[in-house]
């Protein structure tokens, strides 16, 4: 089904990754792994607001975390031997990271010491996680991600309980990238980004999913990237390589297309802001950090539970 053309939500710039901070002639094994080409200076990913009002976000390449102060200033929170690509916060302030070449890792802010959470299940190595995001139980799900795709779909979605059971939810998805849930929590929605769609999970009392269904057919671009969950259930996906975030209702209606207005790379975003109204974008283009005033509050997070 084919719907009108969404309203067009105008992005400002907010911040942008310091020169000191910009690396140029440095060949990662990431870059080499990835295909297609991709930003040599940093790649900006996986925003995430703590309690406190600071934005935290990666740079997946040079494996870097960085924290943003309301005023827009960069400060090199760690530096380490790994490849974060997404952020999620515990309600203890310690920072959850999806590493693609470790596994799930966490870093203590005090310390800014790196350890890692989850390297492997049942013991088999992980693919090359993704993104992340705890339920307000404590339970944490995220992606494994890869190189998979249409050839191969074989990429996994996991949940790891409280008490430390690790649960396989889902393992034939071809590229799953960002990963949220309903603000009920019955439902997962996982970006399939080489699928170019938005799967919904249906979450059962069991544990287990069922009736696994395509939520959001996009085309065009690289498919999605981050996703992010508003109050009334309203879903914002990154749309990379179109350079927008698309907003749907909780029904999967389009409602707007958020522009960037810096490069085409809109990877990821978080709701912050002092009434959580606006949304932080990250641009890995140009390493910009771009901002849009949206309708409806971001979905309380696990970060800022009491």
């Amino acid at each position: 089904m084919l719907f009108a053309p969404p309203p067009v939500v105008a992005t400002t710039p907010f911040a942008r990754l310091p020169d000191a901070f910009r690396r140029s002639g440095r060949d990662t094994e990431w870059h080499r792994g990835q295909p297609g080409n991709h930003p040599e200076p940093s790649l900006l990913e996986g925003p995430a607001f703590d309690r406190d009002g600071t934005l935290w976000c990666v740079d997946i390449p040079y494996g870097r975390i960085f924290r943003v102060s309301p005023q827009g200033e960069f400060e090199l929170a760690a530096e380490y031997d790994g490849e974060p690509n997404g952020l999620a916060i515990h309600r203890d302030g310690r920072i959850f990271i999806a590493d693609y070449a470790h596994g799930i890792m966490v870093l203590d802010p005090a310390t800014r010491k790196v350890e890692p959470f989850v390297t492997r299940v049942r013991l088999e190595r992980l693919k090359a996680v993704n993104d992340l995001v705890f339920a307000s139980n404590g339970d944490l799900y995220f992606t494994d991600q890869g190189l998979t795709g249409l050839h191969d779909a074989t990429g996994r979605v996991f949940r790891v309980r409280a008490g430390g059971q690790v649960d396989l939810l889902l393992g034939n998805v071809p590229s799953p990238n960002g990963i949220a849930l309903s603000p009920d929590e019955s439902m997962l929605y996982v970006a399939v980004t080489r699928a170019n769609a938005v799967w919904r999970v249906p979450l059962m009392r069991d544990g287990g999913v069922a009736k696994v269904g395509n939520f959001i057919q996009l085309s065009g671009g690289g498919g999605p990237d981050g996703l992010a969950v508003d109050r009334e259930g309203n879903l914002a996906v990154a749309h990379i390589g179109l350079g927008c975030v698309w907003l749907f209702s909780r029904r999967g209606e389009p409602m707007a297309r958020i522009q960037s207005c810096a490069g085409d790379h809109t990877t990821n975003m978080a709701y912050g802001g002092s009434d959580g109204t606006t949304l932080f974008i990250t641009e890995s283009e140009t390493g910009t950090l771009l901002n849009a005033a949206m309708p409806v509050p971001g979905l309380p997070l696990f970060s800022h539970a009491p």
